[in-house]
Order: structure tokens, then sequence, then C-alpha cells
């Protein structure tokens, strides 16, 4: 093996010995500056390795002198939120929800209280929008069931609506007029069509079917179809419709109605979440005064 070292023929360079399609590799010694930073960046990851967290252990890993964590930090964060929030939820807690509405920092609070519960316990059933869904209520028109005020809201989040855990949920059941032999088939269809023209023109009615709707249907959902809140009684003469429209949809509502269930809120969230609810639901839209 020769000793003699291998020098480029242009620089006059020691190269390494490492040739790649005949261009040889210099072996140029490391900037001093980078040799230095490199030094410094080591010195410092000791240093570092003493003073923060670093390497896992059995039972944990090696906190450092400094004390401190990432997660600590989000802790004392969250806790300082929590002190914030205090002072509003305290004030909440005292006032109705039109005393919470007519002061502009508590309605702020609440509003965005309320958006963040939303999107944590309803969104899954009544959408990220409060757009609803088949058997799902929208919640951004003005249409309401059981009403739209604040105070109305506020007990349907409560109480929840068929929920028999709740003494005082909201409960109204539609009778299945054709298999609990109340009417037959073609009295169902009459009164599915009577119900359809109401808000559809094109569609005839029958006296038979405007008869049997007053004797069967105007106790619950009005004489003219427009609903009676205090019987959670649907209005039927408009173009809203929970389970679809149509004279077939209707008519099979009529024979073995589709009833949905929302579950009484109170025994699961505190009294200001409530209002929360409540102030950020009113303000989709559709909220009544």
């Amino acid at each position: 093996m020769s000793d003699k070292l291998d020098k480029d023929d242009v620089t006059g360079v020691e190269t390494t010995g490492h040739e790649w399609d005949g261009i040889k590799e210099l072996n140029n010694p490391l900037p001093r500056w980078w040799v230095w930073v490199w030094l410094l960046t080591i010195v410092w990851s000791i240093g570092y390795y003493f003073v923060y967290p670093s390497w896992p252990t059995l039972s944990g890993y090696l906190q450092g002198s400094a004390d401190w964590s990432s997660r600590g930090e989000v802790a004392k964060e969250l806790d300082q939120l929590r002190q914030m929030q205090a002072q509003y939820r305290t004030a909440m807690e005292g006032k109705t929800l039109a005393e919470i509405k007519a002061d502009a920092s508590l309605m702020d609070f609440a509003y965005r209280g309320g958006q963040s519960a939303f999107g944590l316990f309803c969104s899954q059933c009544h959408g990220r929008g409060a757009e609803g869904a088949v058997g799902i209520a929208n919640l951004n028109d003005d249409y309401w069931i059981w009403g739209g005020t604040l105070e109305e809201i506020q007990t349907t989040i409560q109480h929840g609506v068929r929920d028999e855990n709740d003494f005082d949920s909201r409960y109204a059941m539609m009778p299945a007029f054709v298999k609990d032999g109340i009417l037959d088939q073609a009295q169902a269809k009459e009164v599915a069509s009577y119900v359809m023209a109401m808000s559809d023109r094109s569609i005839r009615a029958s006296q038979e079917g405007a008869t049997l709707y007053q004797e069967q249907c105007a106790t619950c959902h009005g004489e003219r179809g427009e609903g009676l809140k205090e019987m959670g009684g649907p209005r039927l003469n408009d173009a809203i419709w929970l389970y679809q429209g149509g004279v077939e949809a209707v008519y099979q509502q009529i024979v073995s109605p589709k009833h949905g269930m929302m579950p009484a809120w109170g025994s699961r969230l505190d009294p200001v979440t409530i209002k929360q609810l409540a102030i950020y639901v009113h303000s989709l839209g559709g909220g009544e005064n």
C-alpha cells in the first residue's frame, strides 16, 4: 500500500481518496466558525438536559431543575381562563335570560360559551350549522314546535322532548290513527290530501278530508293547521316538514307516526351552560321575542 498522499492537480489540496466519474473529493478542513457553532450546540444541549424536561424514565421523565413543562404552562393558562370565566358565570347565575341579553359583556360571553357547548353537545344531531335533518329540527328558521322565546328554548333544552327520565319533559304523542283503528286507510288518505292542500294549492282536498281533520287533528295542530305550541303540535300550513312532505309521507305519518326524542340536558349540564345554549340557539336567526 502506498503512503503517498493524493493531491488535486489544480488546487494542490489533499483529497479524501473518493472519486466519482473522475471527480475527486477535496479534504478541506471544516470552517472554523462552523466548528465553534457545533461545539456550542453540544454545550447547550448538555445544559438543556439538566434544566428542562428530557429523557423518559420508568415512572415519568427527568423534569429538570427549572421544573417547567409545556403541559404545566397549558394548565396555568386554563386556570387563568377559568378564573376569568368565573366572574361572568357567577353574574349569569343570578340573572334572567332577558337581563343577560341586555348586558353586552354577558351576552357576548353567553353567546360564545353557547356556541362552544352547541358544538360539543348538540351538533351531532342538529348539525354544526344547526340546519337539522329529517326528523331533527332546523334551529335557523322561525318555526318552533314548542316555542322559540328564550324561556321556551331554555325549558326545551333543560327538560328535553319525550325524555322518560325527566318528569317535566316536553311530551306529545300523535296517535297511530290507522293502526289504532281510529281511521281507515281511505280516510287517512283524505286527511293527508287535505293537510298537503293547506300549503300546496295544486292539491285538491275533499270535504271529507276537511271534516276528518277538524274532528281528529285540529285539537293539536289548530283549525287552520297553524300549530299549537302549548300542545307540541307542529304547524301544517307551510312547506316546512320535520319528517318530509308530500301526500304519501303525510299519509304514512298518519298511519304509523314517527316520534323523535331529545335528551333532558338539565341533569347533564349546569344551569349557566343551559342559559348559554338557550341564548345561542335563540340568536341563530329564528328566535321569537
